[in-house]
């Protein structure tokens, strides 16, 4: 059985949601810089273009592009019919997600069908196409970007941690049963990494302190290396390796209290 390495370039293929920006931009520019080719999902037809042309310039590696709104059964599809069909997909990287800038009790079923249906749904639905393949070959990864939020309720009303905290057990879970076929499963746990997701989801970071804040390229270098490493979970950072320690062992009564504070200063910010 012959693992996945980010290191072996020999015709690799990797697949990448959410290519265009933040995360996914940055695994992207990575993976090219290390010879994958690629494959890049987005709902942005001409920023996929101009992404993969800029790539394909710089690096001289093929690339693919596929529009595709993974919210929707067409789109998931989409992505489901190139995992199965074409150059092999070594490396799966479900980075597409969304948060809302409202609480759950003022929010619509409609808004918080689509947070699960990205978040959860689209996540469970590729990396099963991708691991059909994989574990035949006994060869390949996926990682799954899930969050630091996922570690404990701690934005209160909002149910993008809830998404995550499915994100980072499932990929644990899986990751074990896949680990015999000779593929990885990981799930990427970043803290506030300076992207467009805030900014899209309309959500005001100014008041988050500089030093809370992460590059989206260091996150990608971490995650490649504990994937080598053959980690379920990947927290980059040590800042936030000590919070998610505080999360998943501080008492109920503590995470309770900073849930309180925090719900009262989101309600300030509101007015």
């Amino acid at each position: 059985m012959t693992p996945v390495t980010p290191d072996r370039t020999t015709e690799r293929w990797a697949l990448i949601t959410g290519a265009t920006a933040g995360i996914g931009a940055a695994f992207a520019a990575r993976l090219a810089s290390d010879g994958w080719h690629l494959v890049l999902v987005a709902r942005d037809a001409t920023r996929l273009a101009a992404q993969a042309a800029e790539l394909t310039g710089r690096h001289g590696v093929e690339t693919e592009t596929l529009t595709a709104d993974l919210s929707t059964d067409d789109g998931c599809a989409a992505v489901e019919r190139r995992l199965a069909d074409g150059p092999p997909v070594e490396l799966l990287i479900n980075n597409a997600g969304i948060s809302l800038n409202k609480p759950f009790l003022r929010s619509s079923v409609q808004d918080e069908t689509r947070l699960l249906r990205l978040n959860v749904h689209a996540v469970l639905r590729l990396t099963l196409a991708a691991l059909a393949t994989m574990t035949e070959r006994h060869s390949g990864a996926v990682i799954n970007v899930s969050s630091v939020a996922g570690f404990g309720a701690v934005m209160p009303g909002s149910t993008y941690s809830a998404s995550k905290a499915w994100v980072t057990n499932f990929s644990e879970s899986v990751g074990q049963s896949a680990r015999p076929f000779g593929v990885r499963v990981m799930a990427l746990c970043p803290g506030y990494t300076r992207t467009e997701f805030h900014q899209r989801a309309g959500i005001d970071m100014s008041k988050t302190p500089e030093w809370m804040w992460l590059e989206a390229a260091d996150v990608v270098d971490e995650a490649l290396r504990d994937l080598r490493k053959g980690k379920l979970v990947s927290v980059p950072s040590w800042k936030y390796k000590v919070a998610v320690a505080g999360l998943r062992h501080a008492p109920r009564r503590l995470l309770d209290v900073v849930s309180r504070d925090t719900r009262g200063r989101i309600g300030r910010d509101r007015g």
